[in-house]
């Protein structure tokens, strides 16, 4: 049965989030609003990175300038879909367990996340299925 925490739970803000200055989390929302934010922000950091190093080199071709943008968009997409969908999963498997997540472990599950997709794009495991 869930308890009362899991329905009033005041999520923290990005930067408390970011500078992992709250307490230790109890709550399902609060756990899924920490790994969702760490994959979120790792994501968008490397997008914006890639899309950087893209618009550098396609700067001069005439539709390849535009890349970056999809780029950008690809790196807010990912998380909003696939990522909260994962963060959901991570945070309901430490509430049923019981368990307390401290702010460092979201941290490492988000961005792991983000090492995920990143080790699955570059090695190009899909393409083999």
């Amino acid at each position: 049965m869930a308890n009362q925490e899991d329905f009033t739970t005041r999520l923290d803000s990005f930067s408390s989030v970011i500078g992992l200055s709250s307490d230790p989390l109890q709550g399902f929302a609060e756990m899924w609003y920490h790994v969702f934010l760490w994959f979120l922000f790792s994501s968008v950091l490397v997008h914006a990175i890639a899309a950087f190093i893209a618009f550098f080199c396609l700067r001069k071709h005439k539709i390849g300038r535009f890349v970056p943008v999809a780029i950008i968009i690809m790196g807010f997409l990912g998380p909003m879909t696939g990522g909260s969908i994962t963060s959901v999963a991570i945070a309901g498997v430490h509430r049923a367990a019981g368990y307390t997540m401290f702010p460092l472990y979201a941290m490492i599950f988000g961005v792991g996340q983000t090492l995920m997709v990143l080790l699955v794009s570059f090695t190009r495991i899909l393409a083999t299925m």
